[in-house]
């Protein structure tokens, strides 16, 4: 940066000197090329007074010292008066006498002779060197060079001016690229701080650490990143203690089982003379848990078959209607063992493209958990009706409700409102979880309403998709 900086100041510097000399070269070439119309004359008649006159009055007129050369480059006269017959060989006088130009200008060091590229200026600078113009224009008589006029004058102000101009230049834009190194330095930090760190944020969670969480700063794309990376990182914390709780919940319901078998197996063993009807009762019992365990795992096979979206529907039409009927039939035994009403408003048949076995047990968990949280003489109701494209299924129960507290997490897997009752029951805690995911696959919603005492309202959303 800084090198370019240099090199533009550099380009600048050699184009206001171009300039500035431009000026100066028209002004003077016009001033040589009138008095070399005015003394062709002269000396063609060689009129050496006359001429010797001319050349004194123009050098004062011009500022400058000015020479008249023949067409060898002789010098015939000097207004200093000093070098009188010398041959010069600079290039302007060459370009009139060999290249046949009319005028020409140079720049060059007093001293050495050497000229001065203006591209260049600040490679040719020099604190001791003085500089001088050397313009030249042809005295023409006959439409034949019979001479040359060469103007000596002083250039060394338009130099200081541009040295002068030069270090400005630099100084200015050596201030610009300080400025701009130290705006990209904070300027990249502002970007770089950010990211580096969303990249430990990132480093912790692949380790594991998905507490992570990184600060949100700065605007727009960066800020929507870090709010993003938060999100993530928060779901994957909410999942990985889900799954956590998920084995936790697994082994302790798969322990306890297990645990009772095993008092029980041990009981028959060690009491080989137990008492018929007790290892009856043994036996039965440890029938029942492996039902239980079969039961958990059952459930968790599908659960697990869920999560993996391996689960495809086996879609077919049928009506919810029918459905509901018939689970109502399968469970009015047991509704009559403990003196309970299903009373069924079907407004609609509700006619529906999806899977039967899948959305059956969605119906039948349902009702079974109404019948079985429902207290003797209770009434379960359903009722099915159709709204706009969509079918609105809904089991409601005067059971004991569910707590306010408890209502997020009713959904949860393994999640239990009254745990020892529920085990009591046979449930295990798994259920609702099934259900909810059975209804999402067929693009549904379920909800809960309850008030604690006075029962609850599952209520299931689902899309109707005519076959």
């Amino acid at each position: 940066m800084g090198l370019s900086f240099f090199v533009m100041a550099s380009w600048i510097g050699s184009m206001v000197g171009g300039s500035l000399f431009e000026q100066r070269i028209r002004t003077d070439r016009a001033s040589l090329e009138t008095l070399a119309t005015r003394i062709a004359p002269l000396m063609a008649e060689s009129d050496a007074q006359a001429l010797h006159t001319q050349l004194l009055a123009a050098g004062g007129e011009m500022g400058g010292r000015v020479l008249l050369l023949d067409k060898n480059g002789k010098v015939q006269m000097d207004s200093y008066g000093e070098i009188q017959g010398e041959r010069l060989e600079y290039p302007e006088i060459a370009n009139i006498l060999v290249k046949g130009q009319q005028v020409d200008y140079g720049v060059h060091e007093l001293e050495s002779g050497r000229e001065l590229n203006t591209e260049r200026l600040l490679f040719t600078r020099s604190a001791s060197a003085a500089w001088v113009g050397y313009c030249t224009a042809g005295v023409v008589d006959a439409s034949d060079i019979i001479g040359v006029l060469l103007l000596v004058s002083p250039v060394q102000e338009i130099m200081q001016n541009l040295y002068q101009l030069q270090d400005q230049m630099i100084l200015i834009f050596a201030a610009i690229a300080v400025s701009a190194l130290v705006c990209s330095w904070i300027f990249s930090r502002v970007i770089t701080r950010p990211i580096a760190g969303l990249n430990r944020g990132i480093q912790r969670m692949s380790k594991g650490d998905f507490s992570s969480r990184v600060k949100i700063r700065g605007s727009g794309e960066m800020k929507q990143l870090a709010r993003a990376f938060n999100s993530m990182s928060e779901k994957l914390e909410t999942l990985d203690e889900s799954r956590n709780q998920f084995v936790s919940n697994a082994s302790h319901e798969l322990k306890t089982p297990l645990a009772t078998m095993k008092i029980m197996i041990e009981s028959l063993i060690y009491q080989p003379d137990m008492d018929k009807n007790l290892r009856t009762e043994f036996m039965t019992d440890i029938n029942n848990e492996i039902d239980r365990l079969s039961a958990v795992v059952s459930d968790l096979l599908t659960l697990v078959q869920m999560d993996s979206q391996n689960v495809k529907l086996s879609r077919e039409n049928l009506s919810i209607a029918q459905l509901i009927k018939e689970n109502a039939h399968r469970l009015q035994p047991i509704a009559d063992q403990k003196k309970q009403k299903i009373a069924l408003s079907l407004s609609d048949p509700c006619d529906i493209y999806a899977d039967k076995s899948k959305l059956n047990q969605v119906i039948y968990n349902l009702m079974e958990n109404a019948v079985k949280y429902t207290q003797n003489g209770g009434t379960i109701r359903v009722s099915l009706q159709r709204q706009g494209r969509d079918a609105r299924f809904t089991v409601s129960d005067n059971g004991p409700g569910i707590p306010k507290e408890n209502l997020p997490h009713i959904f949860d897997r393994f999640y239990r409102v009254d745990k020892a009752r529920s085990r009591e029951k046979g449930g295990t805690g798994l259920g609702l979880s099934i259900v909810h995911q059975l209804v999402l696959l067929h693009g549904g919603a379920i909800s809960v309403e309850s008030e604690e005492g006075k029962g609850a309202t599952f209520i299931v959303e689902l899309p109707l998709h005519q076959g």
